[in-house]
């Protein structure tokens, strides 16, 4: 199923995950996930800066790993991060002794009290775990501008149609999403400006 928002029942598995801030302020939460990578980092740092525009990076370790400049770019630049697990991990296809062995793996490099599980999901008991270490980190709309079906046209108009006060935005930091964000990032930055919305990062 293709879903730009959350359904009723996974923030019902997942109650104590941040699915979306405050309702009453005017301001959204831009995150980045599966970075960093040379290819499509520096150009989101570089659009995030034009708009005076901070965002949390939710990080692949294995990526921190071979790209240790552009995690501490990242940082130097302001804004937060979070983890993404070491191999980008499917919580139901590991038991839960390896992903959070795999988490904490990551976090050695990364450093982060956020985390957000791939792909959005992950096994109840892998979140009982890290629950009690980390602050998850869902979202309020995915942008899907990873996927090959979108456009990067497409991937604006989700923006605009979902977002609200308070929405935990996802973008993507890979090869997948790239092509779209160079026309799809500014133009979405530029227009949540127009609306009057801050840019804000979880503490």
């Amino acid at each position: 199923m293709i879903l730009e928002q959350p359904s009723f029942f996974l923030r019902w598995i997942f109650p104590q995950a941040l699915w979306r801030m405050d309702k009453e302020e005017r301001a959204v939460y831009l995150t980045f996930d599966d970075g960093p990578i040379p290819e499509a980092t520096p150009f989101i740092l570089s659009t995030l800066r034009q708009f005076d525009a901070k965002a949390t990076f939710f990080m692949v370790g294995d990526n921190v790993r071979k790209y240790p400049h552009l995690y501490r770019r990242v940082v130097d630049e302001g804004h937060q991060v979070g983890n993404h697990t070491f191999h980008h991990l499917g919580g139901f296809k590991h038991l839960t002794s390896t992903y959070v062995k795999d988490v904490e793996q990551a976090n050695e490099l990364i450093g982060a009290h956020l985390f957000r599980p791939p792909h959005g999901i992950m096994r109840h008991s892998e979140y009982r775990v890290l629950r009690r270490k980390y602050k998850i980190v869902m979202w309020d709309l995915v942008t899907r501008d990873y996927s090959k079906w979108l456009t990067a046209e497409d991937v604006v108009r989700n923006v605009k149609e979902f977002t609200r006060n308070g929405s935990i935005i996802t973008f993507h930091d890979s090869l997948k999403s790239i092509d779209k964000l160079q026309t799809a990032l500014p133009a979405a930055l530029s227009w949540l400006c127009e609306q009057g919305y801050t840019f804000k990062v979880f503490e």
